[in-house]
């Protein structure tokens, strides 16, 4: 059976591309989101900050609905994800895409670098509609990459090497949404700016909107459009 097409709804153009209301997520008898609320618009980078435990990644797993939070909204593009069956996600899924913090755990230490970027077109079934090797080709270049190292496997790339190949394959469904978690933090300081300046370019040039978690303050300082903290599952500033 075919997977359905659901074209995106119409957006009021001062709509937010991403509007979360009243987040809720527990675990058993744990609240880790405490009605959380946030909205983040095209092209914008929105950071989430505070202290391990605090919910972050319970937030973030929620929009991307990794995670079917207990109450609350997650309206991406129009459409409020949290009332879709996991069939009508799938198509959408493609918009919104993680880039984790480990470079080496996010890839397949089986697949070389050209099969990883190119696994969510097969999936999607849009390896030919999408041009197959050359938008693999275009979108190594595009993250500073040569084509020697889409023949390599993770454990033979840098770990700047090995992120780049992890937010090409991220952009390679054509997101609108990337959520960044801690993308530089696992990466030596001398890489982590040319990573950060990657990511800034991609955004300007593509019109992505980025939620990014970094427990930097001077990076966050300098990527961040805006920032919002949260403690204890709340959000306590933004």
């Amino acid at each position: 059976m075919s997977t359905p097409v659901i074209p995106p709804p119409r957006r009021a153009a001062d709509d937010p591309l991403l509007d979360v209301r009243d987040l809720v997520v527990r675990y058993g008898p744990v609240t880790a989101v405490d009605h959380v609320s946030f909205t983040l618009e095209a092209g914008e980078t929105l950071a989430l900050d505070g202290p391990s435990g605090c919910g972050k990644s319970s937030t973030v797993s929620a929009v991307l609905q990794l995670r079917r939070p207990d109450a609350g909204e997650v309206r991406f593009e129009g459409r409020e994800l949290t009332a879709l069956t996991e069939r009508e996600l799938r198509p959408l899924r493609p918009r919104m895409q993680p880039v984790f913090q480990d470079p080496y755990g996010s890839l397949s230490p089986r697949h070389r670098i050209r099969d990883a970027v190119a696994e969510p077109l097969r999936v999607q079934g849009r390896w030919d509609d999408a041009g197959g090797p050359a938008r693999v080709a275009e979108l190594l270049d595009r993250v500073g990459l040569e084509p020697a190292h889409g023949d390599r496997f993770p454990h033979e790339l840098s770990g700047g090497q090995c992120q780049r190949a992890g937010i090409a394959r991220a952009l390679v469904s054509e997101p609108r949404l990337l959520v960044l978690d801690e993308p530089v933090s696992a990466l030596d300081p001398s890489v982590r700016a040319g990573v950060l300046n990657l990511l800034a370019g991609l955004q300007e040039e593509l019109g992505l909107a980025y939620l990014f978690i970094c427990h930097d303050p001077a990076v966050v300082r300098h990527f961040a459009d805006r920032t919002i903290e949260m403690r204890d599952g709340r959000l306590v500033a933004g």
